[in-house]
Formats: structure tokens, sequence, C-alpha cells
């Protein structure tokens, strides 16, 4: 019996952690020798360069006149499942309950039980969609109906048990880095574009939503700045940026805050920080907290949603409730003006990150989910070291 899989993964590709997850966990697959097929509307911004084990397939909507709407959903489920009987996919990995979950059962009524279905829970799709009236008996049923879910967070599955009524088994499968990319880079020429040699960075990357909280962010770095000068890379876009630019010139930081826009080079840019700042209200696993961990960046954050399963108060970063700006900037403060502190917390960062979110330990366990549904043995291997 052949021990690789063919296995179909559908996510969002241009934006969101979820994304980047699930396309950082297809090339991990492909690595391994299983053969991944990516079924998405267009190619996932993550992929990278050509391997001999990964496909694309894109999802082309039908623009027929009566159609008010373009019918997104209905096209994706046809395209699962003419890749799974051309390709004779054994699993199709769906990332977000809705539409993706749903149109992979749509999938499996064309081709047939033997196609197994795993779900893995990003966060919005439950805490946002799955408050929805409209819409939480089209989640739940999605998620009923998978052989396997996973969620990032155990706080999710919590939210997910309580929100919609869910009793079936749910995986934790932690989200992960990959170290070969998440590291602590050489920056120090870049670093002087920015900051003074006695001035410290501090940092926040996001979709800079209103979920994101990053008024919080301007104010606790104008707190901070107060006692140890400081400057601020605000990383990202989204629709919260008029709101941010407004507060940064009601406070006078317009010569202390640099906005740098998105940015692919992600490691390269967090290792110019000597801190991340994450205030979010929801965050259900909170991966660039994660990615920083990985560059030797403590957090100061939130304690919403799976930031505290991740950051360690006190070991990897702070804590404070969500809102308490006075709370993190004391944090912050403190951690700067500590360099052994942040000495210590800079190697428990590199740690923890490259042991409990390892890639390569995160990708066996969703091995163990594939063959599990599949009722076959999961092949012996030796996990590569993290």
């Amino acid at each position: 019996m052949n021990e690789t899989l063919k296995i179909g993964i559908t996510c969002y590709p241009s934006l969101g952690g979820s994304g980047v997850v699930a396309t950082e966990l297809g090339k991990l697959l492909a690595e391994k020798g299983h053969e991944v097929h990516f079924i998405t509307h267009s190619i996932p911004f993550r992929l990278g360069a050509f391997h001999k084990n990964i496909h694309y397939h894109e999802v082309e909507v039908s623009d027929y006149y009566v159609f008010r709407y373009p019918p997104y959903d209905l096209s994706l489920a046809s395209k699962m499942a003419q890749v799974v009987k051309r390709e004779k996919l054994d699993i199709l990995h769906v990332h977000y309950a809705v539409p993706h979950a749903v149109c992979a059962y749509l999938a499996k009524q064309m081709v047939g039980d033997d196609l197994k279905i795993v779900t893995t829970l990003h966060g919005t799709d439950i805490t946002v969609l799955g408050q929805d009236e409209t819409l939480k008996d089209l989640i739940a049923l999605a998620i009923n109906r998978s052989d396997a879910v996973t969620a990032v967070s155990a706080d999710l599955i919590g939210q997910t048990r309580t929100a919609l009524d869910i009793t079936r088994d749910i995986d934790l499968t932690y989200n992960f880095i990959d170290k070969r990319v998440y590291y602590p880079r050489e920056v120090s020429g870049l670093r002087s574009e920015f900051a003074a040699p006695d001035e410290k960075i501090l940092m926040h990357i996001s979709n800079f939503r209103p979920v994101k909280r990053v008024s919080d962010v301007i104010e606790v770095f104008d707190r901070v700045n107060r006692e140890v000068p400081s400057k601020l890379l605000l990383v990202g876009e989204g629709p919260d940026m008029p709101k941010v630019q407004n507060k940064i010139r009601e406070l006078g930081l317009e010569d202390r805050v640099h906005f740098l826009g998105k940015q692919d080079e992600i490691a390269q840019v967090i290792s110019l920080a000597d801190l991340l700042l994450l205030p979010s209200e929801k965050e259900s696993f909170g991966l660039v907290a994660l990615e920083a961990m990985a560059c030797g960046v403590p957090t100061v954050g939130s304690e919403a949603g799976g930031i505290p399963e991740l950051v360690e108060h006190g070991i990897t970063g702070y804590l404070a409730p969500i809102g308490d700006t006075d709370a993190m900037a004391a944090y912050a403060v403190s951690l700067l003006n500590n360099p052994a502190e942040k000495a210590r917390m800079r190697e428990a960062c590199l740690d923890r990150a490259h042991t409990r979110f390892c890639d390569q330990k995160i990708m066996r366990e969703y091995e163990e989910i594939y063959y599990r549904v599949l009722g076959r043995k999961l092949p012996e291997a030796v996990v590569q070291s993290c």
C-alpha cells in the first residue's frame, strides 16, 4: 500500500493567518512526499517556488447572466469534486467552515463517502460568523459532517462548543512556524534607518480591523515613549488605518511612527523589533506573536482568546486584560529598561517557538489525523528535529 497521501487543500489564498498556515502545511506535506493539490480562486501568496508534489487548481466562477451574485461556493464545490475524481484524492483538508467545509461536504455528496473531509477552524468562522443566526445551522452542519475537525486553540474549541452546541470531538492542533524561515535575522544596518542606537523599536502587525484595537497600540506606545525613547513600526493595512493616523497626529507622534504597509519578508521585519504589541479583543491564536517569538521578540498584549496559550505571561511576554493600556505600557517599559530580563525572554521565546510550535511536530499531528480518518495505519517515521 502506498504510504503517501493525495491531499486537497482549500483556504483563503490571499489574506490572513489561516491562508499562511494552510499553505505552509501543504508545502511541508509535499516535502514529506505527499501529493498536495491546492483548490482555490487564486494561487496562495505564500506558495513560493515550484515543487513537483504541489499542484494548483483554479476555481473559476460562472458569469451566467441570471446570477445576481457570482456563485463561488457552487463553483468551488464542483471544482473540488472534479479534482477529487480526476486526481483520486484521499482527503480534502479545508480551512474555515464557511464556505470551504460546506463546499467540501457538497463535493463528497458528488463523489462518494470514500472521500474524507478534515476541517480546520481558525477563528472568525466561529467567533464572528458563528454568531450570525442566518449561518449558525450551516456552520454546524459543515462541522458535524466533517470526518475530523481541528481548531488552532483550546479557547476556540470552547467557543465552538458554546456558540454552535457542538459535541463532537475536535482535535487541538496549534499553528506552527518553520524555523528555516523564522529565526532572528541580522538587521543592524536596516535598523539604523528607523531608530537611533539609544532608541527601542516597538512593532504591531495586523490587518488593521477594529478587533485588533490598533488605537490601543498607539496609546501604549505613547506612554512607553514618554519614558523610553522609542519608535513604532506599523506593518499591514486595513480599514482602521485612517483612524490610527488621526490618533497619531493628535498625540504629536508623527515623527515617532513608521508605516511599512504589507510586507512579505516578515521575519526580516520582525527582527527589527524589541517588542511586539498585540492588544486584540479577539484572537483565536495570534500567529504573528508566534512569528515574533520565533525571531526572539517577546509580546506584550491582551488576554484575549488563544493568546495565553501561546504567550506565557512573565516568560515569553506579558499579558493584560483587554483595553488595559496602562498595564501593557507598564509591562513594556519594565521590559525595555531591563536588558537582562529582555535577554532571558528572548531565549525563552526561541525555545518555546521551536519546540512546542515546531512545524515537524504539528505536521505529524495532522498526518495522524489524516490516517485516522482513512482507517489506515500511520507509517513509522522519525520526526525531524525541531
